[in-house]
């Protein structure tokens, strides 16, 4: 049977029952006992604190509006099409310059194709851009089985990428989206222009696990390092739910809306800005409801959390290309990134901003772009 290659028109437009429901369960939240000396608003020591998050939920049940954000999604052309079985969501705006380069933009957990909404008009002069959601995220559900994991996603965007009619494209990607971009580049390096990859200083926990220390490293740099890695393990819990219980949690975050909100909310204190004392400090409050309404909605709490059990048993290691030119963005930077990311100064692009953190197209979108605009004239 020949494979289904079309690409569906996709409007977003979640029935008024659902809003309804989440309405009614938001309000009829069942809400831990406070613990005395915790009321703090800004105290994320021990995770969401309990003061905030009321708060928030508030904001979420009476003052959020999902179809003023819903209209400005739909602002944008989207379609869905079905690769191996899965179908994919896809955001698909062409520039109204015929010189544009194909710009691929691929997001990571816990974000979706919202991570990029205030990215897309600084680049659309410039750049044809396409954002898929990766299986299990957003609109690219319900999963179609087990398998899903970076390499075969990888296989997935290219082949929408021929679908779409692009032969020779850049890509950019933070989280898990930087892996799908380094691996695209390295799969497929007549076809990748260049790959541009954005990060923070947090990489540097992965010092002694995914990287190796590199050699001439004085002890002060080393214990530095090694706080950055104490600080990483700490956050890990998520990290080692989804990667090998995701059944588990899966079912709290699709039957909690404020078990979901608490769960995405934290990363947005924790992997932001750190001078910043509450997430909507570091991105804009409206902006993070839509990405966490987006999960709600669509389940993908649940279905997201089985691709980092599928990354976690893939027996995958990070892939990138010598031959495909690339570029790092490093946000909240460190001293010590690029010596331990990138020790032989391979990477000719590179630049470091104080600003931002982990989603620096939600937190820092004109840095970001600047920095993405930058890379890719240089390659020309």
């Amino acid at each position: 049977m020949a494979q289904n290659t079309s690409l569906a028109p996709f409007r977003i437009d979640i029935p008024q029952a659902d809003l309804d429901d989440l309405r009614d369960r938001l309000a009829r939240t069942r809400w831990p006992i406070g613990v005395p000396g915790r009321d703090d608003r800004t105290d994320f020591s021990r995770g969401v604190p309990l003061a905030y998050l009321r708060e928030l939920v508030e904001y979420w049940r009476d003052g959020f509006d999902w179809r003023a954000q819903e209209a400005a999604l739909n602002a944008y052309d989207q379609l869905t099409t079905v690769v191996d079985g899965q179908t994919f969501h896809v955001v698909h705006v062409r520039s109204a310059n015929a010189d544009a380069v194909p710009l691929l933009l691929s997001h990571g957990w816990p974000g979706s194709f919202v991570e990029y909404q205030r990215l897309v008009p600084l680049l659309t002069d410039e750049f044809h851009l396409v954002i898929p959601s990766l299986p299990g995220f957003g609109f690219s559900t319900p999963l179609s089985g087990t398998g899903w994991e970076v390499a075969r996603t990888t296989e997935a965007y290219a082949e929408i990428m021929t679908r779409l009619g692009y032969e020779r494209f850049a890509a950019h990607g933070t989280d898990i989206g930087a892996g799908a971009a380094g691996r695209l580049a390295a799969l497929y390096p007549e076809r990748v222009i260049g790959v541009h990859v954005g990060s923070d200083g947090r990489s540097l926990g992965m010092v002694g696990d995914k990287f190796p220390y590199p050699d001439g490293l004085t002890d002060d740099e080393i214990a530095e390092i090694e706080q950055v890695r104490g600080r990483d393990a700490a956050e890990r819990g998520y990290f080692e739910m989804q990667n090998h219980r995701p059944d588990t949690i899966g079912a709290a975050l699709a039957d909690s809306p404020v078990g979901q909100l608490a769960w995405i909310v934290e990363k947005f204190q924790t992997w932001t800005n750190p001078t910043r004392r509450t997430p909507d400090e570091s991105v804009d409050r409206d902006q993070l409801l839509t990405n966490v309404s987006l999960y709600w909605f669509t389940r993908s709490g649940a279905s997201s959390a089985q691709f980092y059990y599928e990354a976690e048993h893939s027996g995958l290691d990070w892939l990138a290309s010598s031959e495909v030119p690339s570029g790092w963005a490093v946000f909240d930077t460190h001293p010590l990134v690029r010596r331990t990311m990138d020790p032989w100064g391979a990477t000719a692009h590179w630049s470091e901003f104080a600003e931002g953190g982990h989603f620096p197209a939600m937190e820092e979108p004109e840095l970001l772009a600047g920095d993405i605009r930058a890379f890719l004239r240089s390659i020309g």
